[in-house]
């Protein structure tokens, strides 16, 4: 594969993957087709580099498909300037492509292993990372105007939430009854839920489980 291959294989993600999907967003299609997404997969997965599967990265742990950010972004809809927050940086691709679109973002990943590869590949882009427990989030640098939950979680931990600004978005995907849902929500005033949009597969974040016999109601 050379440069060009993946060029290619970018353009047609975004034309046949994000656009035919409903992300149509300029400023996100922009952010994204400006990372280079095979950097921050396993060497033996750069030709799946832009499919549309969950691409495993080892030890339970999975980078989306493209699909799925695309659409979380679009909806959450990250601005220049603002400050944000990207929890499960894994290999660091979302938090590239959320440094596009914001120019200021924290990412937290809690995997040494990823947390490594996440330095290397996000090395001058000026992504903050920090390798901390994915449900603390970052409070030293909240309050945070979007916070990006970057795969399928059952619970949102209030520490969370409380790192959003007023007026703050939050993007993840959420797990009902076995079932991945897209969600977007806002805080206001003392409320906040995320409220679902899409059935979209996502890959699961471990360590955001809900109690046997609970259900998903946006936040613990």
């Amino acid at each position: 594969m050379n440069q060009q291959n993946f060029d290619e294989m970018r353009r047609a993600m975004i034309a046949s993957q994000l656009r035919t999907t409903g992300v149509n967003d300029p400023q996100v299609l922009a952010a994204i087709g400006s990372v280079a997404r095979e950097r921050f997969v396993p060497a033996d997965r750069v030709a799946t580099a832009y499919a549309e599967i969950p691409t495993p990265l080892g030890d339970g742990r999975a980078m989306g498909p493209p699909m799925a950010l695309g659409r979380l972004l679009a909806e959450v809809r990250p601005r220049a300037g603002e400050r944000a927050l990207v929890i499960g940086a894994a290999t660091g691709y979302a938090a590239a492509v959320m440094h596009a679109l914001t120019g200021h973002v924290v990412a937290v990943e809690e995997d040494a292993g990823l947390a490594a590869q996440a330095r290397d590949a996000l090395e001058g882009t000026g992504v903050e990372l920090v390798e901390a427990p994915l449900r603390d989030g970052y409070a030293a640098g909240a309050p945070y105007d979007v916070i990006l939950i970057d795969g399928a979680v059952e619970s949102v931990p209030q520490a969370l939430v409380e790192q959003l600004a007023r007026d703050g978005r939050m993007a993840a995907a959420i797990v009902d009854r076995g079932v991945t849902r897209l969600a977007i929500g806002r805080r206001g005033g003392s409320g906040f839920a995320l409220l679902p949009f899409a059935d979209v597969e996502a890959a699961l974040l471990p360590g955001f489980s809900l109690p046997a016999g609970f259900q998903f109601e946006g936040v613990e």
